[in-house]
């Protein structure tokens, strides 16, 4: 079987048989830091899928702040060739949380080993954009806010446009409070986030199995959205994340297929010799091929609210445990053929336009 992507469309030429089929319909809502790394990936994973088709990009405070990634996402789309993208701005600030707020609980309850935005080694003001590595972009963000487009979206597209959410879930959760409509409209939500019980020696999860940044950044938010009506939640936490290496010899393969991209990917690329997670890549790239995933499990999910040690920590339940509250059910992935997802994302961050 061959695909090729025409006007909107998926081609699929099976013996000697034309079958048209519309490409899928996402917008990608990130914490765009860079450059390269597992978000400006994840971006790539998304934009070059012949079978995908990206509505936009909308940019979330996390990883770095707001308008950095902004202008590391615009940057990538120029050289990928794929300008015609939006990157819409969204939320600079988690909805409750600030940065003195997470200090003093730190100070209370122990460091956490990465802070995003907020973090000390890093740390710069909201509205600083340091110099890029990778130049400047020339090409200007959308003048939309994230939380409008993304609610313009699903009713342009009604029960067409799946959200995949790969930072912090303020955007999600503004979109919600400006219209309650917007999960139900919306195809589904597919996001990296959350942690139940992964197998790691990471000091990030070691002392506290149930920390992960997306959520600990932004509590709030992830709750409010993890309880909105979704047709259908797809959740790659940490568990799975870690059983991920994006290797050295991968690097050299990408980089072997000589585009702008791949050298790209290749000149930012930082890892000892065993490789790094690709923690968003797997949750997009499960998307497109759902068979990459080798098993999963139904559970309900929320986030720890009580401004104590367990302030952000992913909250699950079985069926028979769920508590009388709103929780929905999520589809948590926990095992993957590795061998299937390193062939696509080599494959994927080599294609040419």
């Amino acid at each position: 079987m061959k695909k090729y992507a025409l006007m909107g469309i998926v081609v699929l030429l099976t013996a000697g048989v034309v079958v048209a089929q519309p490409r899928r319909k996402v917008i990608i809502d990130q914490d765009c830091s860079g450059p390269g790394g597992s978000n400006m990936q994840t971006l790539l994973v998304l934009l070059n899928s012949a079978e995908v088709d990206v509505l936009g990009i909308t940019v979330v405070s996390g990883n770095q702040w707001r308008d950095e990634e902004v202008a590391h996402a615009l940057r990538l789309l120029e050289i990928a060739g794929r300008g015609e993208v939006p990157v819409v701005p969204g939320a600079v600030f988690p909805l409750v949380r600030r940065r003195e707020e997470s200090q003093l609980w730190q100070a209370r309850f122990g460091k956490v080993a990465f802070a995003g935005a907020w973090d000390d080694r890093w740390w710069h003001e909201p509205n600083v954009i340091p110099p890029l590595p990778e130049g400047q972009p020339t090409v200007k963000a959308s003048n939309e806010d994230a939380a409008h487009f993304l609610v313009r979206m699903v009713h342009q597209y009604p029960h067409q446009v799946t959200i995949y959410e790969g930072g912090p879930m303020t955007d999600l959760a503004l979109a919600i409070s400006i219209d309650p409509q917007f999960p139900e409209l919306a195809e589904g939500l597919v996001f990296m986030g959350g942690s139940v019980g992964p197998q790691s020696k990471d000091a990030e999860f070691v002392n506290n199995p149930r920390h992960e940044f997306n959520f600990w950044f932004d509590p709030e938010a992830a709750a409010i959205v993890l309880r909105a009506p979704w047709k259908k939640i797809v959740c790659t936490p940490v568990d799975i994340s870690v059983k991920t290496r994006l290797t050295p010899e991968m690097i050299r393969q990408i980089d072997a297929s000589g585009t702008p991209v791949g050298h790209y990917i290749a000149r930012y690329f930082q890892s000892g010799q065993g490789g790094v997670y690709m923690w968003d890549e797997l949750a997009a790239a499960a998307w497109i091929d759902p068979s990459i995933i080798t098993r999963s499990e139904i559970r309900y999910m929320s986030v720890d609210l009580s401004r104590g040690a367990g302030y952000g920590n992913t909250l699950t339940w079985s069926e028979k445990d769920k508590p009388t509250t709103s929780e929905r059910p999520v589809e948590i992935q926990f095992d993957l053929d590795s061998t299937k997802f390193n062939r696509m994302f080599v494959r994927l961050m080599s294609a040419r336009r």
